[in-house]
Parts: C-alpha cells; sequence; structure tokens
C-alpha cells in the first residue's frame, strides 16, 4: 500500500504505476487481464497487488473497478444501476431456446452439441449457436477425443462481464433457480442444477423462432 511506502523515490514510482494502471483500465473499451497489464507496466510489476489497491479506491464509489474472468474493468456501480438504466429497452430478446442453450452451456462446459440437444430433448439449430456467438457469450472450445471429434461449446469472459459474474462459481446454485421459479418454469434446468430427471422439452417446440 502506498502509506506504508517511506522512500520518497520507491513512493513516487508506485504512484505513477498506480495512475498509469487506471489510465489504462478506463481508456480500454474491452476487459485487460494482468499478462496485458504488466507488459505496460513493467514484467518486475506486482500487478495484482496495484490492482487490488485501485479495487479498494473505488469500492466506495460510483464506478468500481471490477474482475470478470480473466480481465478487469471500470464498471458502474451495482447500486447505482437502476437509476441509470434507461426507460425503454431496445435490446432483441433472446427466444427460449437460446436462453436453453446458453443456459446449458454455462452449467455443462465444455458441452457438445448433441448433450444439449440431449438435455433440451429437441433439436438445436445452427441459428441458436450463431445468436450466442453473435453475442460474444460462447466460443468453440476444444475436440472431443472421441468418434467425430465433436467440436465443444464453452462461454466467455464476455459472458461472464454481461451478466455481472465474477467466475462461473457464481453461477446461481439450485436453491437460487427454485426460488426464482426457474425449476418450475423450464423443466430443462433440473438437469443443469442437478436434482431430479428432465422433463422432455414439448414436442412442438422448434428451433425456427430464432432466425
Amino acid at each position: 500500500m502506498i502509506q506504508d511506502i517511506a522512500d520518497p523515490e520507491a513512493l513516487e514510482a508506485r504512484l505513477h504505476k498506480l495512475r498509469l494502471l487506471e489510465a489504462l483500465l478506463f481508456a480500454s473499451a474491452d476487459p485487460l487481464d494482468e499478462e496485458t497489464l504488466a507488459g505496460r507496466l513493467g514484467r518486475d510489476t506486482d500487478v495484482a497487488d496495484l490492482l487490488e489497491e485501485l479495487r479498494a479506491h473505488y469500492a466506495p464509489r460510483g464506478v468500481n473497478l471490477v474482475r470478470t474472468g480473466a480481465g478487469w474493468s471500470f464498471r458502474t456501480a451495482l447500486d447505482l444501476a437502476p437509476l441509470l438504466r434507461q426507460e425503454e429497452e431496445v435490446s432483441k430478446k433472446l427466444s427460449r431456446a437460446a436462453i436453453e442453450t446458453l443456459a446449458i452451456i454455462a452449467y455443462h462446459q465444455p458441452v457438445t452439441r448433441a448433450e444439449i440437444e440431449a438435455i433440451r430433448g429437441v433439436a438445436t439449430s445452427k441459428g441458436t449457436l450463431d445468436i450466442l456467438m453473435e453475442n460474444g457469450w460462447i466460443r468453440p472450445g476444444r475436440r472431443r477425443e472421441t468418434p467425430g471429434r465433436p467440436l465443444t461449446w464453452v462461454t466467455t469472459d464476455h459472458f461472464l462481464d454481461h451478466f455481472g459474474l465474477e467466475s462461473l462459481r457464481d453461477l446461481p446454485g439450485v436453491e437460487d433457480l427454485r426460488a426464482a421459479g426457474l425449476l418450475d418454469s423450464r423443466p430443462v434446468l433440473l438437469g443443469i442444477a442437478g436434482g431430479g430427471a428432465d422433463e422432455p422439452a414439448e414436442s412442438a417446440e422448434t428451433e425456427d423462432a430464432d432466425g
């Protein structure tokens, strides 16, 4: 911490790096990981320590320094978000198929398309995965070392950032989902949360609504 540094030169050097770190994070449109920051601040810099000091400094302010996945970025304080939200939402809502597919990938990753279809009980169109990729929430993972070497799907750091999660450990658990009524209204989530057997999706449902 700055207040613990007695050497004036060392104090000035730390202040400079702290200000540079702040400027880098402020100027970047995307979260920056510690390796990238170290490349700008110097490999001998304790980036993690500086980040924690900066996070503590901004904790009581209107803008907070937050970690999402491997990256760090400034975000509006959560308690102020409702006051800044616009009355009119212009973003396109995801279809039920896309929401269910995203939830399955988040909880079961890495997961193949065939596994997604087995959990949902209905075929998954390429359009559904394309929509999630266009939003930057999923990306292709490694291929399975099984016959056909199927491609797997995983979530991205942008997914964590968009939904306000620091890591996948912050995904809601079974009790949270039950309290929100999701286990009753969306049977597919039973398999995700690990409780009971899945009910098959409605046979009349198709993926054409995604288009």
